[in-house]
């Protein structure tokens, strides 16, 4: 059974705001902080989880892989427990190490193995441009040619939004030529989530592998990787589980797939065995679970912010923190209309269940200029070409009175 933590009670959204460093605007008060789907806020507890890696370093060398405060040897062990409650797995299904692009290139060594009758790879148009390329790669590392083996599905014309029954068409339509199916649990540009369960269910109906990035998701949506069946998934640390830039990777491999002899991977001494990992047997003999994908040892000053972040997730838990999102973008949703009427288009969908924290605001002239009018108001969003403007409230540390505060400084920099 997962693991889940026996209080899920309501939380008020920015519970924990007082546990988090929060930028200072240009007038040196506490910004409107609606980034965290690109970079979380560093906990303030970051800073003295590191020192104590630096101070057992400095104190104890070597030894501190088995004599630290937090042995370095085992120090990704601590992290399954808590990074399978994010995403509902099991712990041994879980696993921190690498980046996430690293991480999909491992898995898809794995999991797309294209065969004369089934080659193609079904994905989300305008997918967030790392996974176009790893899988245009991998798709070419196989001698095929990604023109002819990528189904994008597209939205319809002149819509924004990928309707999740498109997916599930396009499943049914191709299934006999599908080898893979990766989607972006979030996708990055629109704000939009698609429905996991379908998409898993209809794919294996089809005998499609399926996978998820879940980039915008982990820390955002109330996940259930295990239940759905999901066979492997992929997500940084770094956006809305708050472990600073550049910082671990994860993966998830669902757990029908540990005892396979047949699934290839690359391996590495740190996916080994741990009760033979030193005796370095001539064979590789893999480790329980997604742990066998490791290549190297732990990345110790990248996971201890990720220790500290999962400490505040076990507290919040996701299902409370996903009614405290859904919380935060209504609000946001209810200010912008009230606010700025039709000069700002909200591409993102209005249904709960399809979107997660971010929302997506389209200006189809000066976007650019409204986000640095932003900016110059104290507010922190990001631009992506060519005309939307990404706003995430965070349910951590944003709050509904900032959401208010956010619209009112939109409708004076639309005025203006």
């Amino acid at each position: 059974m997962i693991a889940i933590p026996a209080s899920t009670a309501r939380i008020q959204p920015g519970a924990f705001r007082d546990r988090f460093h929060v930028p200072p605007g240009p007038d040196g008060s506490e910004s409107v902080y609606f980034t965290g789907n690109s970079l979380g806020l560093q906990p303030l507890a970051t800073r003295a989880a590191l020192m104590t890696e630096l101070d057992d370093w400095a104190r104890l060398g070597v030894e501190g892989h088995f004599e630290g405060t937090h042995p370095w040897y085992s120090y990704d062990e601590p992290l399954k427990e808590p990074l399978a409650r994010v995403v509902g797995a099991l712990p041994h299904e879980v696993v921190a190490m690498n980046g996430l692009t690293v991480n999909l290139h491992l898995l898809l060594t794995s999991f797309y193995r294209p065969t004369p009758r089934r080659s193609k790879v079904v994905v989300i148009a305008d997918a967030f441009a790392s996974d176009r390329y790893a899988i245009a790669s991998q798709i070419r590392w196989h001698g095929l040619d990604p023109a002819d083996n990528v189904i994008a599905v597209e939205p319809e014309p002149g819509a924004h939004l990928v309707d999740d029954e498109a997916i599930l068409e396009t499943i049914a339509t191709h299934g006999d030529s599908i080898a893979l199916i990766l989607i972006s649990g979030v996708h990055y540009r629109t704000g939009q989530a698609f429905d996991f369960e379908s998409i898993t269910r209809v794919g294996h109906e089809h005998g499609c592998t399926v996978g998820f990035d879940l980039a915008h998701a982990a820390g955002n949506l109330d996940l259930q990787l295990h239940e759905w069946g999901v066979d492997f998934a992929a997500w940084c640390s770094y956006k809305y589980l708050n472990s600073g830039p550049g910082s671990v990777g994860c993966a998830f491999v669902h757990e029908r797939h540990s005892d396979n002899p047949h699934l290839h991977r690359h391996e590495g001494w740190w996916g080994n065995d741990p009760a033979t990992r030193f005796s370095m047997p001539e064979s590789f003999v893999p480790h329980v679970g997604a742990a066998a994908w490791q290549l190297s040892n732990a990345p110790v000053f990248s996971m201890a912010p990720l220790r500290v972040s999962l400490g505040i997730f076990d507290e919040a838990t996701m299902p409370a923190l996903r009614e405290a999102g859904l919380e935060l973008s209504s609000a946001l949703l209810g200010a912008l209309e009230s606010v700025a009427g039709d000069a700002v288009e909200v591409i993102t969908p209005r249904q709960p269940k399809r979107r997660g924290c971010q929302l997506s605001l389209r200006f189809p002239r000066g976007g650019r200029a409204i986000q640095e009018a932003l900016a110059g108001a104290g507010v922190s969003s990001d631009y992506r070409h060519p005309d939307v403007i990404r706003v995430a409230p965070a349910p951590l540390y944003n709050t509904v009175e900032e959401c208010g505060r956010f619209a009112e400084i939109i409708g004076e920099v639309i005025r203006r």
